[in-house]
């Protein structure tokens, strides 16, 4: 009994000691508080039920492969896509129709390290028609439709190891472009260490878009000197020219 009341008494001084560190302010702060909680941090950021966010974010997943969608300035997760890994909750990666999306040369790769979504453009600006994004393992990149939010295609890029440097759209949306963040031999094979001078090239690979369905296609590559492209973004406005 005697313990009991000891830890009454505890809390009750404890409750006095939280009441004397509230933070004291003028008549104006009254019903506000202070931090990221405070009231008017969440009303910036708070979206009302039937009304809508004003921006979609697209952000990558890493070594998830998917691409995650969600509300700004609300923050809600609107869905994850999945792009370059299986999904058994949407039958991806499972099913007739997404399962040959995943195969490549080195037979079915379900998963990768996905990164940079970047949207199609027109005159330079976001026309929000499909999504672009790579998979940096197995050196790929993905079209997503933002019609339906669901992967259409994915095109495996030769001649590229550490596909980091993508997947940049130009500013009509004419091409992908996708850089090399490591050197290879052309074409790729294992090679010792001695003859590593002289036959590692990067490459800059130029993937076409139909402009009616969005189909890519290798239209080019430029073999490079064996530097790091990576964060390599094609020109806007006279540089784009």
């Amino acid at each position: 009994m005697k313990n009991y009341r000891r830890l009454s008494l505890a809390f009750i001084l404890l409750s006095f000691l939280f009441i004397g560190c509230a933070p004291k302010g003028n008549d104006k702060d009254k019903g506000k508080t202070n931090g990221a909680l405070s009231n008017n941090a969440a009303e910036k950021v708070y979206v009302a039920p039937g009304e809508h966010d004003s921006h979609y974010a697209f952000i990558s997943g890493g070594f998830s492969g998917q691409l995650s969608v969600y509300g700004l300035p609300s923050g809600r997760l609107f869905r994850v896509i999945p792009v370059f890994s299986q999904d058994p909750e949407k039958g991806y990666g499972y099913n007739e129709e997404t399962k040959p999306m995943l195969m490549t040369s080195h037979g079915f790769i379900p998963w990768d390290d996905a990164h940079h979504p970047d949207i199609s453009q027109t005159n330079g600006t976001l026309d929000g028609r499909w999504v672009f994004i790579n998979g940096n393992n197995t050196p790929r990149i993905a079209r997503i439709s933002l019609e339906t939010f669901e992967t259409e295609e994915i095109i495996e890029i030769p001649n590229s190891a550490g596909n980091h440097s993508s997947s940049y759209v130009t500013e009509n949306s004419e091409y992908v472009v996708a850089g090399t963040r490591f050197a290879v031999p052309f074409p790729q094979k294992d090679m010792p260490i001695k003859d590593y001078k002289g036959n590692f090239k990067g490459a800059l690979s130029f993937l076409k878009i139909n402009p009616e369905s969005g189909r890519m296609d290798i239209a080019f590559q430029i073999k490079m000197p064996g530097f790091d492209y990576d964060k390599c973004h094609p020109g806007r406005d006279k540089s784009h020219d």
